[in-house]
């Protein structure tokens, strides 16, 4: 299994370890990103090992989560033997119960777990029914990271190296 795996290559009850890493690559990069704003403008720790602790404290639980979701999901569809937006969320639920359990309070699991429902749910019948959750973002040539690559003017240059003839 590469870490190109998506969730949807395999059907839903089918390949856990593909839709583990397909999930989990999205959560560390997530976790590690939020580490780092949270590192270097609120909690600025002294040291290497207050540092780490606090890539841990915010990556662990986010990796937490998406492997909650996952076996969740996993789980109901092979306990149910149907593949439907409930199998979202109870996977969305076991995820909120991770997020209650770090930030330790019940609340917030619920919250956090209904909030993950209702994503889930729609992102099931956005695959479901071919329609895109998140659609993919078009680069226009203005707000392009290497604006060079296009021709902005109004008449293309002429050939080099022609003459007008005899």
């Amino acid at each position: 299994m590469s870490l190109k795996a998506n969730y949807y290559d395999k059907p839903e009850g089918e390949d856990l370890f593909g839709k583990m890493i397909a999930t989990n690559k999205y959560a560390l990069a997530g976790g590690l990103g939020w580490s780092t704003v949270e590192v270097m403008m609120v909690s600025k720790p002294k040291g290497y090992v207050p540092t780490i602790a606090r890539y841990l404290y915010f990556t662990g639980p986010f990796v937490g989560m998406a492997s909650a979701f996952t076996v969740g999901t996993y789980a109901a569809n092979k306990l149910r033997g149907r593949d439907d937006g409930w199998n979202y969320v109870v996977g969305a639920f076991a995820a909120g119960g991770i997020y209650g359990a770090w930030k330790r309070s019940a609340v917030s699991g619920l919250v956090a777990g209904l909030i993950f429902s209702v994503a889930g749910a729609l992102k099931k019948q956005s695959v479901d029914e071919g329609w895109e959750f998140f659609p993919e973002v078009k680069n226009h040539a203005i707000s392009s990271v290497n604006p060079n690559r296009y021709d902005f003017t109004l008449t293309k240059e002429r050939e080099r190296g022609w003459t007008a003839g005899k």
